[in-house]
């Protein structure tokens, strides 16, 4: 029964969901931990500084990561080494952490008014926690390449072990800063990377040159579909704190809402780092009869998911935000239940998602998520409490989002298959998370 099950899951899924595992779970202990030992001001900045750093370094370094993971996967089938692919990926993301670290030092003052009650350590911590991102998931790219997916699993769940290590060893000492608690988002993942680094250094070797084209080609709008994505779904507790800034509680209670409501996502995080490796061989020889298959598959296991966490988010959210995470008693079933609605169209914009870079069409999920941002900033200016406006603001922009990509997969699926020509993974990639 249990081997059936897996079979519904692209491969590799299991060692990547266990490691994803932990890692959520040690965002659970991560935050109830810091909720019952930090005050309400200083909660709200952590909570805020986590939103700020799973935006910005999700958004900007997992697009790098799936493009070095496609190029290294096409490496690995012509027999090349993938050591100049990684020293490609490497350079990308330096540069695009330097941007990074540029506007997060140039805007120091103003962030750590608005968002840190003018604590500037607040805003170090955060270049911290960018920096281990960049280079936990550029080593990624190379592992996932490679389908190393046990070793991939395992750095994830380093990287989650030791962030509950941390945080304990916080707790149990009495430390009440809100900055000691973030430095660990910052520790934990360079930790990890160190210790899972011996396959991706074996890995290394000299060969034929790693052009920059295939690299560049789709990366930027990679990188801007993958940050507006990572808008919709973070953004509310951002904008909580700046729609209203007194009013420090409502931001930490709603990122507690959150890592409850969205441990779906988590589920689904293991499969994506196998989803598009299948969808993309199957485009590549054209192979309609399997794309949908398995396109149709991954959308019916993420609406199970999805229904399940959202039935159970709904009934135990407002009394479990209160007990594990000792948030102020400020939410209820009702909030809980457009979070749940929010994440379940999130989980089908993601996979549709996956389904448009397999085909090639990277410009198309941009538009996607640009049309999504622009239904949700429509919904965060209504005229609406603050609470109800962010949570609608994450379901019509979700919503949105996956509407706009349904419609050229379906205008493919009726034109009929275009042949290898319809992507370009033969020539330049074949996998990613």
């Amino acid at each position: 029964m249990i081997r059936r099950l897996l079979r519904l899951f692209p491969p590799g899924t299991l060692p990547v969901g266990t490691g994803l595992a932990l890692v959520g779970l040690a965002s659970y202990v991560h935050l109830a931990l810091a909720g019952h030992h930090l005050d309400a001001a200083g909660y709200s900045s952590l909570s805020v500084l986590w939103s700020v750093a799973f935006t910005l370094g999700i958004g900007v370094f997992f697009p790098v990561e799936q493009e070095v993971a496609r190029l290294v996967a096409a490496r690995r089938v012509s027999g090349h080494p993938p050591g100049p692919v990684l020293a490609r990926g490497a350079a990308v993301t330096a540069a695009l952490l330097g941007l990074l670290l540029l506007l997060v030092t140039s805007t120091a003052g103003i962030l750590a008014d608005r968002l840190f009650d003018g604590d500037r350590t607040m805003v170090a911590a955060l270049a911290g926690a960018l920096a281990a991102m960049a280079v936990a998931h550029t080593t990624r790219g190379v592992l996932s390449g490679l389908r190393r997916f046990r070793c991939y699993g395992t750095q994830l769940g380093l990287d989650g072990g030791l962030r509950m290590t941390l945080v304990a060893a916080l707790a149990a000492a009495g430390v009440d800063s809100p900055v000691a608690y973030a430095l660990v988002l910052a520790i934990a993942p360079l930790v990890a990377v160190a210790l899972t680094a011996a396959p991706v250094v074996r890995a290394t070797g000299t060969g034929p040159a790693a052009p920059w084209a295939p690299l560049l080609r789709g990366l930027a709008l990679l990188i801007a579909s993958s940050l507006l994505a990572q808008v919709v779904v973070n953004v509310g507790v951002i904008n909580a704190r700046l729609l209203e800034p007194s009013d420090v509680a409502t931001a930490g209670a709603l990122l507690s809402a959150l890592v409850l409501a969205r441990i779906p996502l988590f589920v689904f995080g293991s499969m994506q780092a196998a989803l598009l490796p299948g969808l993309s061989a199957a485009a590549a020889v054209g192979d309609e009869t399997a794309f949908g298959h398995l396109l149709r598959r991954s959308l019916a296991v993420v609406t199970a998911l999805g229904t399940v966490g959202g039935v159970l988010a709904v009934l135990l959210g407002p009394w479990l935000v209160t007990v594990l995470f000792d948030a102020p008693d400020v939410l209820g079933h009702g909030d809980f239940a457009w979070l749940s609605l929010a994440t379940l169209a999130y989980l089908w914009a993601m996979v549709l998602g996956q389904a448009l870079l397999a085909r090639d069409r990277h410009h198309v999920q941009a538009v996607a998520w640009t049309v999504g941002i622009a239904a949700l900033s429509a919904a965060t200016l209504a005229p609406l409490p603050v609470t109800l406006r962010v949570e609608l603001a994450y379901t019509v922009g979700s919503l949105v989002a996956a509407a706009v990509m349904v419609a050229p997969l379906a205008r493919r699926r009726r034109t009929g298959p275009a042949g290898p020509a319809a992507t370009r993974v033969p020539a330049t990639t074949t996998g990613g998370p």
